[in-house]
């Protein structure tokens, strides 16, 4: 009877184990569901380290009873409760790195001095800790994907006290393009084809802009002015058909770009 009533108690915590094993597989399932889908609407880093937080909290919930049915658990959970302040404390200390992380990891989703698919630039001391594209972020550390395709997990609180430089933090990205042309050219021309080339590529948010004579040269004169685009990537696709586009309608109105030359006279 006594053995009976022992295997009838080991099967009720077997089936208790397997309630909870499911419910809480659900649970993460269910909410790992919800953020892909807001993630495929609006991919953001808050989003993602919510997710990492709630997917941690879930497991270690499921994980702390499925131990607590066990009574050898249940005896070091009472032992750790009653031990109180000194257990406390050093279980602080030994794990304030990770808290830090987390702590850190809630200041940079609220804040969003980075955000995901953003050019980011990690600067701590005058020293580049590393640069590329924020790809993911977790309660413990963000994916910055360099621009050779390697990926930098960097803690939550070595990018919280680091300079972040991002190049996307603002709506647009402006860049310079400089073209130097002959003193003899025709200046309003100069501005004119500019102007056009500007106005012909369709990544350029701004049209408008003031195209200045920059500077003197021993060859020239340099114009001057800024290529707004809305993201960085736009803006280098652009720059690059607009030097081609300016080039070439340079040469088929023959303003004349100069370039150093050297002559060899041979006696």
């Amino acid at each position: 009877m006594k053995e009976y009533i022992m295997a009838e108690g080991h099967l009720d915590k077997l089936i208790t184990i397997a309630i909870i094993v499911v419910v809480f597989a659900g649970l993460i399932s269910i909410t790992n569901r919800i953020f892909r889908r807001i993630n495929r609407r609006k991919n953001s880093i808050f989003y993602k380290f919510l997710n990492s937080v709630v997917y941690v909290v879930l497991l270690a919930t499921a994980i702390y009873s499925v131990l607590s049915q066990f009574d050898m658990a249940r005896e070091i959970s009472t032992v750790i409760l009653q031990s109180g302040t000194l257990i406390i404390a050093v279980s602080t200390f030994a794990a304030q790195q990770a808290l830090g992380n987390v702590i850190s990891g809630f200041m940079l989703s609220a804040s969003r001095p980075l955000e995901i698919g953003q050019k980011v630039k990690l600067l701590q001391g005058g020293t580049q800790i590393c640069e590329g594209i924020v790809k993911d972020m977790t309660f413990r550390h963000v994916v910055i994907q360099s621009y050779d395709g390697q990926s930098n997990i960097i803690p939550n609180s070595l990018v919280d006290q680091a300079v972040i430089v991002n190049a996307d933090y603002v709506e647009g990205t402006g860049n310079f393009l400089e073209f130097e042309v002959a003193y003899e050219s025709d200046f309003d021309l100069v501005r004119s084809l500019i102007r056009q080339a500007l106005e012909s590529q369709p990544e350029v948010s701004r049209k408008d802009v003031t195209i200045a004579l920059s500077r003197v040269s021993q060859n020239g004169v340099v114009f001057k002015f800024t290529v707004w685009t809305h993201s960085v990537d736009e803006n280098f696709r652009a720059c690059s058909e607009l030097r081609e586009k300016i080039i070439k309608a340079f040469n088929e109105h023959h303003v004349v770009i100069p370039y150093q030359t050297i002559d060899i006279n041979m006696h």
